[in-house]
Formats: C-alpha cells, sequence, structure tokens
C-alpha cells in the first residue's frame, strides 16, 4: 500500500478519497453500504438540524451497526447500546456535543453510555463536526506515524485526532479530518484488504 500519509499531493488525497464508496462496496458486508450512505449523508442533517443536536437511541444503534460493518462486529456491545434508555441517550449527547469543539470532552461525555466507547463515541461527533472530529478507526490509526499501538482510550484518540486536523489544515481548502480518515480508509482497502 503506498504511503498516502507523507503525500504532500493533494491530487493523490482527492483520489483516495474518491475511492471512498468503491471500497465499502468492496468489502462485501450486508448492508454496508446502505449503512454507510445513511450515515455521511442523512444522519449528520438530522443532528445539526434539531434545535438542540443529538442522536435517538434508535440512531445510536444504527450507527453502532455502522461502525462494527465497517470494523469489527461486537454483538454484546450492540447488545449494550440497544440497552440504554432512550432519554438518557438525547440528554447525553445533548450535553456532549454542547461541548464542540472541545477536542476530548464531547468523546468522553458519549463514552459514558452503554457499550460506547470512544470509536462509536468518535462516530457521533464526527458525523455533528466533520471539521473538529474524525472518526476513530484502527486501519487508519496505523497509516497515522508516531501513534504507536492502537489503544482504544481518549488519550490515544487524542492524539489520533489532532493528527487528522494538522493534516487537514495542510492539505488545505475544503479538506476536514473526517475527509481525511476518509481517504486514509480508503487507501487502506478496507478490513476485505486485510484478509
Amino acid at each position: 500500500m503506498p504511503d498516502l500519509w507523507n503525500s504532500p499531493a493533494v491530487a493523490k488525497w482527492r483520489d483516495a478519497l474518491d475511492r471512498y464508496e468503491d471500497v465499502i462496496e468492496r468489502q462485501g458486508v450486508t448492508k454496508l453500504a446502505e449503512r454507510d450512505a445513511w450515515y455521511r449523508k442523512e444522519l449528520p442533517k438530522a443532528i445539526v438540524g434539531r434545535a438542540k443536536p443529538h442522536v435517538t437511541l434508535a440512531e445510536l444503534v444504527k450507527l453502532t451497526e455502522w461502525k462494527m460493518s465497517r470494523g469489527e462486529w461486537r454483538a454484546r456491545n450492540l447488545v449494550l447500546v440497544n440497552g440504554n434508555d432512550a432519554a438518557s441517550v438525547i440528554a447525553t449527547t445533548t450535553a456532549a456535543l454542547s461541548m464542540i469543539p472541545h477536542p476530548t470532552k464531547p468523546i468522553s461525555e458519549i463514552a459514558k453510555l452503554d457499550g460506547v466507547g470512544p470509536a462509536t463515541a468518535s462516530a457521533v461527533a464526527a458525523a455533528t463536526a466533520p471539521g473538529v472530529y474524525p472518526f476513530f478507526d484502527e486501519l487508519v490509526a496505523a497509516q497515522v506515524p508516531g501513534l504507536g499501538k492502537v489503544a482504544w482510550t481518549l488519550g490515544y484518540y487524542a492524539k489520533y485526532a489532532s493528527a487528522l486536523r494538522e493534516k487537514a489544515e495542510q492539505l488545505g481548502k475544503g479538506w476536514t479530518p473526517v475527509k481525511v480518515e476518509r481517504a486514509l480508509w480508503a487507501q487502506s482497502g478496507g478490513k476485505a484488504a486485510m484478509h
């Protein structure tokens, strides 16, 4: 896999980002393309369209299914997420998303919900504020020099997110941490490339 991270060529980054949907399709995971389209196109509008941005329990469950379809399926986590109280999900995510743009507080707040760790919490934040928060993905983290072995902790996410924000700034106009994350994920070939 060519090293995209160290490439200053915006055209290479754009090419990787443009391949994202194709790489999603090639994963061969049932419902991944449908879930991914929902996560990228519908969920962000729903969240920011509310008087106080938040996600519902149904959205959190669907987002968790998207995350696990794209990465590792953890049935127990899905059961835990599904077991959260609907009002508690709204209250917790409303409070968390009001803390944007703090680099970690929204993530730690959302991660208080059952079955939700930094990766799932980052997916909520990334859908709400793509200019601040990238989704936390190990295939992406593995391509970022200096981060070390992936640790599913708030501290590791903070370093990861900071690196992706800096890369987005270097790439210039129109680039966000989310676009950097998707370009790197597409470049990795997704989990299908690992089999």
